[in-house]
């Protein structure tokens, strides 16, 4: 985003202050009043005094670069504060240095942007200031921060120091589902055991959490009284793959935004997913498959980088997505396969299908019918966020064109409701 070449140094109220007093002051004088000439010949002066030094500092002030750094990691809902620093500077009396951060936030990825407005006053002598930047969903953020040298009555803001631009990817708010649980046979299975009995082969480390116990030399570890592990170079032990599809299609054109809280509650739950599994068991490795291609997470490295291109998926229009077990490029075909999809979804009864005899594990982001399900089960979007923490999205996002219900069967089935409210 390219900032305009020029800008009105005249605010708003800068400007009819500055009509109303020319008003005033030619009517005086025709009228020859002595106390509306004072008044108004005063106001111009202010007007006039303020422009020519808020002018002069502002050319001092073209070099300035602030740092504007937002948080990494950026997490929807999460009421965080964006740093700016750099702003050690001398400002004129009567005014004030102003950071303002202007863009578009398209919501879950999609097409359609709201603006985004966000402005901090730097308090006088300080280096450095937090502004408020918080998103209410997942998506990407593409905007500039840039400062204005603005005086206290509000009559000017002046530009200065260099525009900051920045494409900041926002992931999903939290999403804590049920505990799971998965054992070594729910993935696909790599096996590559040798076996030694030369003692001489092994060699000791100390213990670490998730090391087997009949691992733990107990002679050794009684000696110098720490837990020490037997490792063999030879023996790797088993490491399971496990097979996820996230399945992010529905409508393009015209989507609303209770569509788009659905698609941002499946990333929540399958981020929710990926990372609680990985906790547990260090391990496992993942090969995930969605509409905009696979990766295959071995690492905590991997995951990070997959959950920031996440963060800026959107619906991709429907299409017949093959199976992993009818792939001839998957390389493992047994054991459970995870699918994350939503009730826009047209052709995920038919894909289920597909993955026969495979059991499927699937997690569902459902609307919600009237009463049918416990307030504290449901994920609520309030669309008055938006406006609360400074975006203004199309008139058509507030259309409440609602999502129906689907049905699916699979063999096992996590639900999660969703809806969106004014």
């Amino acid at each position: 985003m390219k900032q305009p070449r020029f800008r009105p140094v005249l605010t708003p109220g800068g400007f009819a202050i500055s009509v109303i007093a020319a008003a005033v002051l030619l009517r005086s004088l025709l009228a020859r009043n002595p106390y509306e000439i004072t008044l108004s010949s005063v106001m111009l002066l202010l007007l006039l005094v303020l422009g020519i030094i808020g002018w002069w500092k502002s050319r001092k002030l073209a070099a300035l670069e602030a740092g504007w750094k937002p948080p990494f990691p950026m997490t929807a809902n999460a009421g965080g504060e964006t740093l700016v620093s750099g702003l050690d500077t001398n400002i004129p009396m009567f005014f004030r240095l102003h950071f303002k951060i202007r863009g578009r936030f398209f919501p879950v990825g999609n097409l359609h942007g709201c603006r985004v407005l966000a402005e901090v006053s730097v308090p006088r002598g300080e280096a450095s200031a937090r502004i408020p930047l918080d998103f209410p969903v997942s998506g990407v953020f593409q905007g500039g921060g840039f400062c204005r040298l603005c005086d206290v009555f509000g009559f000017y803001s002046f530009p200065c120091g260099l525009p900051q631009h920045r494409i900041v990817k926002v992931r999903s708010a939290p999403c804590f589902g049920r505990k799971l649980h998965i054992n070594a046979h729910a993935g696909a299975e790599d096996r590559r055991n040798k076996h030694s009995t030369n003692e001489e082969r092994y060699y000791m480390r100390e213990y670490t959490p998730g090391d087997r116990f009949r691992d733990i030399n107990w002679k050794s570890s009684e000696k110098i009284d720490t837990l020490i592990t037997r490792i063999s170079p030879d023996n790797q032990e088993k490491v399971s793959r496990i097979e996820v599809c996230f399945r992010n299609y529905g409508p393009v054109n015209k989507t609303s935004l209770e569509a788009l809280w659905l698609l941002d509650r499946a990333k929540a739950r399958l981020s929710h997913f990926l990372r609680s599994l990985k906790e547990q068991q260090s391990s496992y490795i993942f090969d995930v498959r969605a509409a905009g291609g696979s990766w295959e997470i071995e690492d905590e490295e991997d995951l990070d980088a997959f959950l920031e291109e996440l963060a800026g998926f959107s619906f991709s229009p429907p299409q017949n997505d093959m199976p992993p077990s009818l792939d001839k490029a998957a390389p493992h075909g047994a054991g459970n396969i995870y699918v994350f999809s939503t009730a826009c979804d047209a052709g995920l009864s038919g894909f289920i299908l597909a993955c026969n005899p495979r059991p499927v594990s699937l997690f569902l982001v459902q609307p919600v019918k009237k009463d049918s399900v416990k307030r504290t089960e449901i994920e609520t979007l309030y669309i008055r966020d938006f406006l609360e923490m400074g975006y203004i999205p199309p008139l058509l996002r507030f259309i409440n064109r609602r999502v129906k219900q689907m049905g699916a069967h699979a063999g096992s089935v996590e639900t999660i409701y969703a809806e969106t409210k004014l």
